[in-house]
């Protein structure tokens, strides 16, 4: 089964990532053989519309299951209607999501566990996606997964600020392109 995990990283060691349409990288990996490819988010840095995009990439790349910390309305939706279900991960690596999943310690999302537009930076200092404020969670796996190391969640941690201040200095340059405009 090819399914596709929303990651930091490009390597099944990378740690899986707590947003799906903004994530810096999906791997799509084959259950059985634990082949993979990592592919860059080619939504990461859109204005809106980021998981809509993100999930219609997924589905077209042929994932068959997504695998993430926090799935959106709008994604959701798109994965419903393509019939790829999604399934909660709390934390820990690509490979260990995937182990998860192959062990049936994953429940499927009934529905979206975030609001529209969550992962547009609006969770900044509330917890980030992590289950700190930043929505509720209606499904949680079964076994958690082991808990992750300081250096990978500050490794995580920066992979976030690069893609916040990339999305700061899109936004200020469009500022100001709309001010000189009116």
């Amino acid at each position: 089964m090819k399914i596709v995990v929303s990651a930091q990283g490009d390597t099944l060691e990378a740690q899986a990532s707590p947003v799906f349409g903004r994530c810096p990288t999906y791997l799509f990996v084959d259950t059985e053989t634990m082949d993979f490819e990592a592919v860059l988010n080619p939504a990461i840095s859109q204005g809106g519309g980021a998981g809509v995009q993100a999930a219609q990439f997924v589905v077209n790349h042929g994932a068959q299951a997504v695998l993430t910390g926090n799935l959106g309305p709008n994604a959701f939706d798109v994965l419903q209607a393509a019939g790829v279900p999604g399934y909660l991960v709390s934390g820990g690596t690509v490979r260990q999501a995937v182990d998860a999943f192959k062990g049936n310690q994953l429940q499927p999302l009934a529905g979206a566990n975030v609001a529209a537009h969550a992962g547009m930076g609006r969770g900044v200092g509330r917890g980030m996606g992590r289950g700190m404020g930043g929505g509720f969670h209606p499904a949680t796996p079964t076994k958690p997964l082991p808990a992750t190391p300081p250096e990978a969640e500050l490794t995580e941690l920066r992979e976030t600020l690069k893609g916040l201040r990339q999305q700061l200095a899109e936004t200020m340059e469009r500022i100001e392109q709309l001010e000189k405009e009116g």
